[in-house]
């Protein structure tokens, strides 16, 4: 027996495979199998019969076809072989059995590349949604919070102006409405022209209450107010836009309600 037939035999073995098994799985009757491992190539007709056997074969063992079937050509066994009288029905059957299997090869190749390729697919897809999520854990969003809210019952142009005092009280500051016409209509009017301790209720309810310093001007809206105020000489009240004057003199603690 030549390195050829040996290659294949060994390979078989190697993997516990009888003939019947790999006649079995790659539809080549044992018969032309063992007439590969023997190298008894009239057994199995025209040369291109043995060529076709020998691919399909190689391939199911793992090894090169090319390399085995450019081995078969050198080694002159191609032109040696000669049909055997009688034998149109068997290469009849050799020429169906290797144009299937050259088909068969044929025609997983374009599956396997397709399958291959969504496989990698998936495999981004997969990869790319771990990322986000935790990009997504490391940072997650924050809802934008003011910093400084106005009292509810602050409206107009009061309320489009407020800012922190300088005091650091925290305590809106406004500037005073640019139209008259904004504080018509069940509206109180404070300012302070000197600090004052003050608090404000609004419909029965506190709206202001703490020490405020010169400058401060808030606007309230409601149907009755109640003030307090620690220093009457330093603030001015204006209600629905009229002017009622100062309360009291500097220091003085004055109490009042107002119907708005």
């Amino acid at each position: 027996m030549s390195a050829l037939g040996e290659r294949f035999r060994a390979a078989r073995e190697a993997r516990g495979l009888s003939l019947s098994d790999v006649a079995e799985q790659i539809r080549i009757r044992s018969v032309y199998l063992g007439a590969i491992e023997e190298e008894n190539w009239s057994a199995i007709g025209a040369p291109v019969y043995s060529r076709g056997f020998l691919r399909t074969y190689a391939r199911f063992l793992g090894l090169d076809p090319e390399e085995v079937v450019g081995e078969f050509n050198r080694s002159g066994a191609s032109s040696a072989i000669v049909a055997a009288p009688g034998n149109s029905g068997q290469s009849r059957e050799n020429r169906a059995g290797v144009e299937r299997n050259e088909r068969s090869g044929r025609s997983l190749s374009p599956f396997i590349l397709v399958a291959s390729l969504v496989a990698v697919l998936l495999v981004a897809f997969v990869f790319y949604n771990e990322l986000t999520m935790r990009e997504r854990a490391a940072n997650p969003p924050t809802a934008a919070v003011s910093p400084n809210p106005l009292p509810s019952n602050m409206t107009g142009d009061a309320a489009a102006a407020g800012s922190v005092n300088p005091d650091g009280s925290g305590a809106p500051r406004l500037a005073p409405p640019t139209r008259a016409a904004a504080l018509v209509g069940h509206t109180m009017q404070v300012s302070l022209s000197s600090p004052s301790w003050l608090r404000i209720t609004v419909d029965g309810n506190v709206s202001m209450e703490g020490t405020f310093p010169a400058g401060t001007v808030k606007v309230f809206r409601g149907k009755t107010a109640a003030v307090r105020i620690g220093n009457a000489g330093g603030v001015d009240i204006l209600i629905d836009g009229k002017n009622v004057g100062k309360l009291g003199g500097s220091g003085d603690v004055v109490e009042r309600s107002f119907t708005l």
